[in-house]
């Protein structure tokens, strides 16, 4: 029998004609109505098992797939849920479109009548994570809301946004016609001319450029742009760890991404103009705040508040990728003299050395197994787990948007959903998630979702008995670790328990065997039993007098794995 259309049916008409093609979530009483709805719609349905993990298969979506990701949650319980999942998209810029429904229209504006799932205002616990609220309390406001959140997702900085439609709304049949003519169109954040033009002299007067390369440059799709700005300025570029991908990894002037390491931060303080591109160089891109920059700093950042937030610098709000092409149309060609590609030689050799005096083969072997095995055109997604870790540093991308980790927020659980999300949309490519046990244990439930759904997720569980980073911070603080140490499945017998092929693998046979897992079609799970180390850390002292054996502080309680 044909269904009256309804609320739900008015915002999955609206996400179509915007250019949805996939929602992500978990359906709950009061949004019985926009799941409901999907059935009469083109839109594909990823469901995943636990909210989180939805919010978190929608950000890897996004990132690969270049566009908006929809997530439909339920009230109270399953919206709160996704908090952790939100904040990572928040920190890392990532459009996910979260669509929530609401206690009913009569219990609204806090008159605590009791209703199931009821918070006294429920957009207070998402205004502080996401980037903008837009409530629908009528049928006739949903389309505009949804246009007015797809907008503000994709205006630059990207971000997360939040739509919540009360259950009574998203029920009740609506006269409003069917949904066709609905537009975003995001705001180009355009750089000014004046400030390019002040940027491109200082750059042209430069003798020792350097370019450092946030996750905006990526994010922006400026990678051609920075190319074509360092070949002309002859200046080494280093990538931060959300910037992977962003400058070609064995290019002469590749800097690559060792910013935990001390020769790299001395060679970004020594630059008499260091032009720093979507980064607001925070912890993590400033080896924990140890960076001092001696020259004249340029900060492109889309992000407002993060202009000149640790340094002052020269700010232009702009979007990386036209605020680059400006600069590249602006700066002469400078005559190449070999100065900086031997600066470059000279800093990766003086990282080589500091890594081989540390007795690291194993974790650098791990780390260059996984690269071989995995096609280019591959993503991957490592959680919070010191191979994780590594990778921030060590791992060649090869392409932008190729590696992703919870790098942003530092939450657990992320690499396996947001592979599945990932894959969702990869088009027949197969993807690679990197977990430790402790990490996986957040996830397990989604080996039923890429069980269900055939996805080609290969998820490599690095099982080291515990929280390993945390182990590392403890022992080396007080002397010995506390409540690190966790009791874990057979993760082979548990995954083929899902119907999942699984398997256990040793360092010397990851190579093969991970090559071999992902070029088989569908989900599959390989355990490698490794304790793994960390590099030493060189903010807590000059290079050369590093404490070995110390894990890099400052990634937070939440990265353990």
């Amino acid at each position: 029998m044909s269904h009256p259309r309804n609320g739900g049916d008015l915002v999955v008409e609206s996400l179509t004609t915007l250019g949805a093609a996939c929602v992500f979530g978990l359906p709950g009483q009061h949004a019985l109505g926009l799941f409901d709805a999907l059935r009469r719609s083109p839109l594909r349905y990823v469901g995943l098992r636990v909210e989180n993990n939805a919010g978190f298969a929608a950000d890897g979506y996004a990132r690969t797939a270049g566009t908006v990701a929809p997530l439909f949650l339920s009230t109270g319980p399953g919206a709160l849920t996704s908090l952790a999942a939100l904040q990572e998209a928040a920190a890392a810029s990532v459009p996910v479109l979260a669509v929530s429904s609401q206690i009913p229209s009569a219990g609204l504006g806090g008159r605590r009548r009791g209703y199931l799932h009821e918070l006294r205002d429920q957009q207070s616990s998402f205004r502080d994570v996401v980037k903008s609220v837009h409530t629908a309390r009528t049928a006739s406001q949903i389309p505009s809301a949804l246009a007015a959140a797809w907008e503000s997702a994709l205006t630059a900085p990207y971000g997360p946004v939040w739509v919540e439609i009360p259950q009574d709304v998203l029920l009740a049949p609506t006269t409003v016609p069917r949904v066709t003519g609905l537009r975003a169109e995001p705001r180009p954040l355009v750089p000014r001319p004046e400030l390019i033009a002040e940027a491109a002299v200082l750059l042209a007067e430069a003798e020792r450029p350097v370019i450092l390369a946030g996750g905006g440059v990526v994010r922006a799709g400026a990678t051609g742009e920075l190319l074509r700005l360092a070949e002309l300025l002859r200046a080494p570029v280093a990538s931060t760890f959300g910037a992977k991908g962003a400058f070609p990894w064995e290019h002469p002037l590749s800097l690559r991404s060792w910013l935990e390491d001390r020769h790299t931060t001395d060679l970004l303080e020594d630059a008499d103009v260091l032009l720093v591109v979507g980064s607001g160089l925070g912890e993590l891109s400033s080896n924990y705040h140890t960076l001092a920059p001696r020259g004249r700093v340029i900060q492109i950042e889309a992000d407002l508040g993060k202009l000149e937030s640790n340094h002052p610098a020269f700010g232009i709000h702009a979007d990386a990728r036209l605020a680059l092409a400006a600069l590249a149309d602006s700066v002469p060609a400078s005559a190449p003299d070999g100065r900086a590609e031997e600066a470059v030689a000279l800093l990766l050799k003086q990282v080589r050395a500091r890594l081989d005096a540390q007795g690291l083969d194993l974790e650098q072997g791990l780390l260059a197994a996984v690269r071989r095995a995995l096609p280019d055109d591959s993503p991957v997604f490592f959680d919070m787990t010191i191979l994780g870790y590594w990778a921030w540093s060590a791992f060649d991308a090869r392409r932008p948007g190729a590696m992703h980790s919870a790098q942003g927020a530092g939450g657990l659980g992320y690499g396996f959903p947001a592979a599945l999300g990932a894959a969702a949309g990869a088009g027949g490519r197969p993807v690679l998630a990197v977990s430790g046990d402790g990490g996986a244990m957040y996830s397990i439930a989604e080996l039923a979702t890429a069980r269900q759904l055939g996805l080609d997720v290969t998820w490599l569980i690095v099982d080291d008995g515990g929280y390993g980073i945390l182990r590392e911070y403890m022992t080396d603080t007080f002397g010995a670790a506390t409540a690190t140490e966790l009791a874990r499945p057979d993760f082979v017998r548990l995954a083929e328990s899902f119907g999942v092929p699984a398997a256990l693998t040793r360092p010397e046979d990851l190579e093969r065997d991970l090559a071999a897992a992902l070029a088989t079609p569908g989900p599959s799970v390989l355990v490698l039993p490794a304790l793994l180390r960390m590099f030493a850390p060189t903010h807590l002292g000059p290079a050369g007098q590093e404490q070995t054996g110390q894990a890099p502080a400052g990634t937070g309680a939440g990265a353990a794995g």
